[in-house]
């Protein structure tokens, strides 16, 4: 059975990214990219869907694991009445070819260890033909892909896995490496894996080593800030959502998402996250990307984009694979990425405008870009859309969707007006104050005391504790108040947040989900911009339990069931744990960057 969503651990090399369960199960893992075919997807299916077990032969093993320190060189530590032994787990960061590597060591003792290595290419259909090199290396070949296998000496059974077993003794090392490369090419030249350990390691002690936040939360903001490196992809500066697919935010649900791309909604959250941590190169990096990605026709602007700034991000699904848990479809592709979300444009303006602010090097093509993102959103911006959380039923006229229409006018005239750029600023001063004009009568709801999820409706949605973060109203406004009580009263589950009720809200898609952590996150900012620092730092402090024994937090959480749902590692729930961390720190500073100065 697979592993429960959160015992498990990221590996990660800025290109891709591997998990890794508590017994040694590497269930998931896609080469060359993040969004490639895995050819490990046990995760969403079973071991003959491909994986690579190493643990003892004892399945009475005790079992502890960590990071390293400021690094993701996972350690997991196996203890049996005759001895232990540490597992040390990690891709290989800088190298030429793709490499996971697997290094035990014996620590006390003597443990009976066994290897059992199943590579299934194409999301676990495609079964490589395996062959014998000349240097004792293992090949597996099929199609375009080609894996080649460095270290102890397997069997090689019928049906192409390969197995081992060996004994491990106090002082011993076995070391396996696992290489990727195209099946056109040689393969790639044997490696020293104590060598790669150490050029690893350094890396990511080094970069963690560079955040700037000094707090009591420093452990976990560190962490989450290198879950974020990990979850970039190197050559572009695009960041994944997650490095799955599929994880349901209903067990045995339909509401099962490919999130190894990269969104737009996540832009400003991410630029400042990166800015205040210190790392203005990937901040820049990120922005680069953004531009990249949003460049071309505005009529065009996606929600997403592939880690290159692909368009085509074709939806289809995977009938052999029975999913996670059963929870089907596996989707692969994500039809989103066809949706008109307008919030988006408001994201967009407000990354550029505060990567101008927190001096990052100037682009000097992303101001005309901007200008025809606003002269389309001039068109657009009353027109119903999907809105933030991409529902698949009809559009409809969303709050949050207006109110980031509003913020991107807000960040053009502020822009135009600090930096000195040309644009009709009276033009989309005027548009501005309409906006918010028409948000203030049509999204709030006077009986209920609270700005709700549609214009004229009743329903609530935790996207409005956005309002004050984004600075269209002041956090200590009577409808902000009312918002942030109607959310507290009304969505939440067992103390976490939930989008939406889904029972109420038509999305397309039987109800029943998860509560989104992000969520929970942006109700304690609002509580400490409402002055309300200690139940701020009760939520903050509850949102932290719930991280698993490596620090990871998912997508969603079941309070009730106390399992953690959606896509694993989530970016969204590291960034926003790192934003409130600060504002708790230095009383709402993330909270207020996006809204000082704002103007109605």
């Amino acid at each position: 059975m697979t592993a429960r969503i959160e015992d498990y651990a990221l590996i990660g090399d800025c290109r891709s990214a591997a998990l890794v369960s508590r017994d040694g199960s590497v269930d998931w893992l896609c080469w060359p990219r993040f969004d490639s075919d895995a050819c490990f997807a046990a995760l969403l299916g079973s071991p003959e869907h491909g994986r690579w077990l190493v643990r003892p032969a004892a399945e009475t093993a005790r079992v502890t694991r960590r990071y390293r320190d400021l690094t993701l060189v996972l350690e997991t530590q196996f203890e049996t009445d005759e001895g232990a032994a540490t597992l040390i787990d990690f891709l290989a960061i800088g190298r030429d070819h793709p490499r996971l590597v697997r290094i035990v060591k014996g620590s006390r003792g003597r443990v009976a260890m066994l290897s059992e290595l199943v590579i299934r290419f194409g999301y676990g259909a495609v079964v490589p033909w395996i062959t014998n090199l000349k240097d004792g290396r293992l090949r597996a070949i099929a199609g375009p892909d080609m894996v080649t296998v460095q270290g102890g000496r397997p069997s090689l059974h019928e049906d192409q896995r390969t197995a081992s077993r060996f004994t491990i003794t106090a002082g011993e090392i076995v070391a396996f490496v696992l290489s990727y490369s195209p099946s056109h090419l040689p393969p790639p030249a044997p490696v020293d894996a104590q060598e790669l350990l150490d050029e690893t390691e350094a890396f990511w002690r080094s970069w963690g080593g560079r955040c700037r936040y000094k707090g009591p939360w420093e452990d976990a903001v560190v962490h989450s800030h290198v879950v974020l490196k990990a979850l970039t992809y190197g050559p572009t500066g695009g960041i994944v959502a997650s490095p799955t697919t599929s994880l349901p935010e209903l067990i045995g649900g339909q509401r099962n998402w490919d999130y190894r791309f990269c969104w737009l909604r996540d832009a400003t959250f991410t630029l400042l996250s990166l800015m205040n941590a210190g790392y203005y190169d990937e901040a820049k990096a990120w922005r680069d990307w953004l531009l990249r990605a949003a460049a071309g026709t505005p009529t065009h602007l996606q929600p997403m984009h592939g880690v290159a700034g692909e368009r085509r991000l074709t939806e289809w699904e995977l009938p052999w694979l029975p999913g996670y848990e059963e929870s089907r479809p596996v989707r692969i592709g994500n039809a989103a990425h066809g949706q008109l979300q307008i919030d988006v444009f408001g994201e967009i303006m407000d990354a550029m405008h505060q990567a101008r602010r927190g001096g990052l090097e100037p682009s000097h093509e992303a101001w005309e870009l901007q200008r025809a993102l606003i002269e389309h959103l001039e068109r657009i911006w009353a027109k119903p859309d999907e809105g933030i959380w991409e529902i698949r039923a009809r559009r409809r006229h969303f709050t949050h969707s207006k109110v980031m229409a509003w913020v991107a006018l807000d960040r053009a005239i502020r822009s135009a007006e600090q930096f000195q750029l040309e644009g009709p600023v009276e033009r989309w001063r005027a548009l501005r104050a309409r906006v918010h004009e028409e948000v203030c009568r049509r999204g709030y709801n006077p009986d209920l005391g609270a700005f709700v999820q549609c214009y004229g409706g009743k329903a609530l949605d935790a996207s409005l504790l956005l309002l004050p973060i984004v600075g269209f109203l002041p956090a200590d406004d009577d409808r902000v108040r009312g918002t942030v009580e109607a959310v507290q009263n009304r969505l939440m589950v067992d103390g976490l947040v939930l989008r939406y009720d889904s029972a109420v809200t038509q999305d397309g898609l039987p109800p029943g989900e998860g509560a989104f952590l992000a969520c929970s996150f942006w109700l304690a900012d609002n509580l400490v911009l409402l002055g309300r620092q200690k139940e701020a730092s009760e939520l903050f402090e509850r949102l932290l339990d719930l991280r698993n024994d490596v620090g990871l937090l998912a997508e969603e959480y079941d309070p009730r069931a106390r399992r953690h749902l959606g896509n694993f590692p989530h970016v969204f729930s590291h960034v926003a744990l790192a934003d409130t961390a600060l504002n708790l720190t230095k009383a709402g500073q993330p909270a207020r960057q996006r809204s000082q100065e704002a103007a109605v």
